[in-house]
């Protein structure tokens, strides 16, 4: 640890200075620009259920040509013409935004690597003004691609991976300084910026990007001017907590769950409990056979797994063949828990370097507790792997999930448990194309036969902190010509891959197939690099 001896500019040095230190003005903005479907009413539903638009996040995404009161005033009052036609009286009120970056065309000459490289400049986006339901952030982002036009959370953090490896700082910083402003100005990192999408999160991979950019600077201190912040991230994420201390058995409110030994630990949730306006009529179709009361708890449910990054998987499901089973916000799920350690870890460093013993153990001590408790609840031992925690039933969903190797990618896991996962993931999730998401084909996209960059990536880094390069190293040869051989087929890097037949397409969900795609880009771009390094090592 680097010893600081002059820290007086450093301020404040105290955890209540440190919550009066973040201004936080959360729900502001939501209280002056609502949803869209909250504004436009019947007429939202009506374009979103008659699919207008195949893909209902095209709707959602569109900007006004007048206040949308107007508007809805205005359908009111032609709805009911004979004459009238709906797709033409949205055409007339919205227009799509224009981006300025122009048509981009792969050039198959060249070869991946550039590809990648010539995309960091098309992925990039600014938005400085409030677009519709697009929310105005001051630096530049770069997106994921295909439908997704928005800065997405952990999305993000994989993105900035791949920058970093393409010597992008200034594009890294950008985003983290994005990053920073939604934290003051929501109380938390919102799943992207749309107005539709600030009732939720994503998986809190914040204090992975502080570390991202502490290491690049190889300056200590960046973690001092982003505690206030990963502050801000922590107090989203327990708010709740002292309800559920004084509470004597199992339970959750809001994020917050009391486990069996009253250990505190997190779950995925949303504040509303209507269908997704992006996904208006995927959700009323889910939900089509159940009454008003269950409908809420359904939408609630379809929210949350939204929020945890993998919508959809058999992983959320009670029946893992039906969707409308989902019941995420019963689960406490390993990943999120893993990653919130790592904030506790790095927040206790902070405060270590700050000269704050006392806050540094405090949560020092609520990382180690954490850490007991997702080996208690969570490592199954019939299954030698780590699965999620079912706290309304009082069990282990049973569900085997990628999710698993995030106790070894935050260095949770026991050797022996290491030692495990290992040899279930080369028996059980090794394809030929590389790792599968989970081992059920379900026809949802987080399930089988599907792979996901992060989650390769994840699972490299996690086994490599235990000592199996030598599989980390066989799914990475096995991911990185996957990727290959699909963009020279179609000179295109896309959003997922079919890795157990990896001449088909990756397919499921909601939506097609989206290219583009920024962690997909990131993550080769990452690996590509150490062959580079190494190579160049030896020389």
């Amino acid at each position: 640890m680097t010893k600081i001896t002059k820290f007086s500019d450093i301020r404040p040095a105290s955890e209540e200075a440190l919550k009066s230190a973040l201004v936080s003005t959360a729900g502001a903005l939501m209280l002056t620009k609502a949803s869209p479907e909250e504004e436009l009413g019947e007429l939202f539903d009506v374009v979103q259920q008659h699919q207008v638009y195949s893909d209902g996040k095209t709707f959602t995404d569109l900007i006004p040509k007048k206040r949308l009161k107007q508007i809805r005033k205005e359908y009111l009052a032609e709805r009911d013409d004979p004459h009238f036609d709906l797709q033409e009286f949205v055409g007339r009120h919205f227009y799509e935004f224009e981006n300025e970056t122009p048509t981009y065309f792969s050039n198959k000459d060249h070869s991946l690597r550039q590809h990648i490289k010539e995309l960091w400049s098309v992925l990039e986006r600014k938005n400085r003004r409030d677009r519709g339901s697009l929310i105005a952030i001051p630096y530049p982002y770069v997106v994921p691609g295909g439908r997704f036009v928005e800065q997405y959370y952990w999305d993000s953090y994989f993105i900035m991976v791949g920058l970093a490896n393409d010597g992008e700082w200034d594009r890294v910083e950008d985003m983290i300084k994005n990053c920073t402003y939604m934290i003051r100005k929501f109380g938390f990192i919102p799943n992207g910026n749309r107005t539709y999408l600030l009732s939720r999160s994503q998986p809190p991979f914040f204090s992975h990007m502080v570390r991202l950019l502490t290491r690049h600077r190889n300056r200590p201190l960046t973690l001092l001017e982003y505690l206030p912040y990963m502050q801000g991230e922590y107090r989203f994420w327990m708010k709740g907590k002292r309800t559920v201390e004084k509470l004597d058995e199992a339970s959750a409110f809001r994020r917050v769950v009391r486990m069996p030994s009253g250990t505190l630990l997190n779950r995925y949730l949303d504040t509303k409990k209507t269908p997704r306006p992006e996904s208006l009529r995927e959700d009323k179709d889910t939900a089509i056979h159940t009454d008003a009361e269950i409908a809420e708890k359904l939408f609630l449910d379809l929210r949350a797994g939204a929020e945890s990054g993998w919508d959809f998987s058999s992983r959320w499901f009670k029946d893992p063949a039906v969707i409308n089973s989902i019941h995420t916000t019963d689960i406490v799920p390993v990943d999120l828990n893993c990653l919130l350690y790592h904030l506790e870890q790095t927040i206790a460093e902070t405060y270590q370097l700050m000269f704050q013993p006392l806050l540094a153990r405090r949560f020092r001590q609520r990382a180690e507790k954490r850490a007991a408790a997702i080996s208690r609840y969570m490592w199954d031992e019939k299954e030698q792997f780590f699965v999620d925690y079912d706290f309304r039933a009082g069990e282990r969903t049973g569900r085997i999930t990628l999710a698993g190797v995030y106790p070894l990618y935050t260095k949770i896991a026991t050797p022996d448990q290491a030692k495990a996962v290992a040899n279930r993931i080369e028996k059980d999730f090794l394809k030929p194309g590389g790792l599968v998401t989970t081992l059920l084909e379900t026809g949802q996209q987080w399930d089988a036969p599907n792979g996901w960059a992060p989650l390769q990536w994840i699972t490299i880094l996690g086994l490599r902190e235990y000592g199996y390069n030598a599989l980390a190293e066989k799914i990475k040869r096995r991911w990185m010509k996957t990727c290959e051989d699909v963009y020279a087929q179609e000179g295109k890097m896309v959003e997922k891959y079919n890795v157990i037949e990896p001449n088909k397409r990756g397919a499921g969900g909601e939506y097609t197939l989206q290219d583009g795609f920024g962690w997909t880009n990131a993550i080769y771009v990452a690996l590509i690099e150490e062959d580079e390094k190494t190579r160049t090592a030896r020389s």
